[in-house]
C-alpha cells in the first residue's frame, strides 16, 4: 500500500512540475545538455587522437632505438672478431660481451617497437571512431539545434493562439455577464409587442374602449365630409350630388348627436 502511494505521490509531483515548467525553459535545457555532451565527447576524442599521435612519436622513437642496437651489435661482432684474428682472447671475450648485450637490447627494442605498432594500429582504429562520433553528434547537435528553432516558433504560435482564445473566451464572459445576447432581446421585443397587442384587444373589449373607437370613427368621418367639402370648393364635385362620403358623414354626426 505504502508503495502505491509513494508512486502516487511522484507521479502527481511529476505532473505538476510538467506543468509549472515553461517549454521554452525545457527546450533550452535540453540544448544545453547537448551541447554539455557534445563537449565531453570532443575532449574525450581529443585525448584519444592524442593518444594515437604519442604512440606514433614512441614508435619512431623506438625503431631508431632498433636501428642503433642493431648498427652496435655489428659493431661488437666486428671488433670481436678482429680481435680473434690478433689472438686478444681478452679483446674477444670483452667484444663478444658486448655484442651479445647489444644483441638482448636489439631484442627488447624490436619487442617494444612491435608492441607500439600494435597498440598504434587500435588507437587509429580508435581514433577514426573518436572523430566519426564527434562528426555525428555535431550533426545531431544542428538538427536538435534546428528543431529548437521550429519549436520555438510553434510555442509563439501557441502562445498567440491561446492568448486570442483567452480574449475571446473574455469578450464571452464580458458579454454574458453584462450585456443580454440576441435573443434575449428579440424575446423581450416580442414579448413588449404581445404585451401591446393584449392591452388594445382588452381595452377594446371595455366601455371605454368603444367609446374611443366611436370617437375615432367620427373623426375620420368629419375628416372625409371636410374633404369633399373643400373639392366642391374647387368644383371637384357635381353640386347637390350626394357623395358616399357625404352619405357616411350624415350617419356618423346623427350618431354623435
Amino acid at each position: 500500500m505504502f508503495k502505491r502511494w509513494w508512486a502516487y505521490i511522484k507521479a502527481w509531483f511529476r505532473g505538476a512540475s510538467d506543468k509549472a515548467m515553461d517549454p521554452e525553459i525545457e527546450i533550452q535545457m535540453a540544448i544545453d545538455e547537448a551541447r554539455k555532451r557534445d563537449q565531453d565527447l570532443r575532449n574525450q576524442a581529443a585525448k584519444v587522437v592524442a593518444y594515437r599521435t604519442q604512440l606514433e612519436s614512441k614508435i619512431e622513437k623506438a625503431a631508431d632505438s632498433v636501428g642503433e642496437a642493431r648498427e652496435m651489435a655489428k659493431v661488437a661482432i666486428m671488433k670481436a672478431e678482429d680481435a680473434k684474428a690478433a689472438g686478444d682472447a681478452a679483446g674477444v671475450d670483452k667484444w663478444t660481451k658486448s655484442a651479445q648485450a647489444l644483441a638482448m637490447k636489439l631484442q627488447a627494442s624490436e619487442n617494444n617497437l612491435t608492441s607500439l605498432k600494435s597498440q598504434y594500429g587500435i588507437a587509429v582504429e580508435q581514433a577514426e571512431a573518436a572523430k566519426s562520433a564527434v562528426q555525428n553528434n555535431a550533426m545531431r547537435l544542428q538538427e536538435l539545434s534546428a528543431k529548437r528553432m521550429e519549436l520555438l516558433g510553434s510555442l509563439q504560435q501557441a502562445k498567440m493562439q491561446e492568448a486570442v482564445n483567452k480574449a475571446v473566451d473574455s469578450m464571452s464572459v464580458t458579454m454574458d455577464d453584462e450585456l443580454p445576447s440576441l435573443g434575449q432581446v428579440e424575446e423581450k421585443i416580442e414579448r413588449r409587442k404581445a404585451e401591446a397587442m393584449a392591452k388594445t384587444e382588452l381595452r377594446a373589449a371595455t366601455p371605454e374602449g368603444a367609446e374611443a373607437e366611436l370617437r375615432e370613427a367620427v373623426n375620420l368621418a368629419q375628416a372625409d365630409a371636410k374633404l369633399e367639402e373643400l373639392k366642391a370648393e374647387l368644383g371637384l364635385t357635381t353640386s347637390g350630388e350626394a357623395t358616399p362620403t357625404d352619405a357616411g358623414t350624415a350617419e356618423a354626426t346623427g350618431l354623435e348627436s
